[in-house]
């Protein structure tokens, strides 16, 4: 899988428990680094989470990123992710689509896809 590092928004430094996720399985994508210095990250696998399944300091992290992000910039993430057949997969299988994802975060091979749901 291919994500430009201008359509990705990243929710850096979040740590998040276990319980939380919700892991895709078999994915084994490539996104482009997030540095010119590392040419690319090997995705292994893809989680979805809820931010409302959050810890309130970690959803409020979430919501911060999300509300920084303009809109041009969450659609760029949004065709990406719908470019990106595991990325759809992974959203459909929750029964999401990437109009609910308001930000990820790739962290040691992990694609965190963050889905705000009513």
């Amino acid at each position: 899988m291919r994500l430009s590092t201008a359509s990705v928004i990243v929710a850096a430094a979040l740590s998040l428990g276990a319980p939380a996720f919700a892991q895709a399985q078999g994915a084994q994508p490539k996104a482009q680094a997030q540095t010119p210095s590392d040419q690319s990250t090997v995705i292994r696998s893809i989680q979805v989470v809820n931010i409302k399944d959050l810890e309130p300091e970690v959803r409020s992290k979430v919501e911060n990123v999300a509300a920084q992000t303009s809109e041009d910039d969450l659609r760029s993430l949004r065709r990406s992710i719908d470019a990106t057949p595991e990325a759809a997969s992974a959203l459909k299988a929750k029964g999401l689509s990437s109009s609910q994802v308001v930000a990820i975060n790739i962290t040691d091979g992990v694609l965190t896809l963050f889905a705000k749901i009513a």
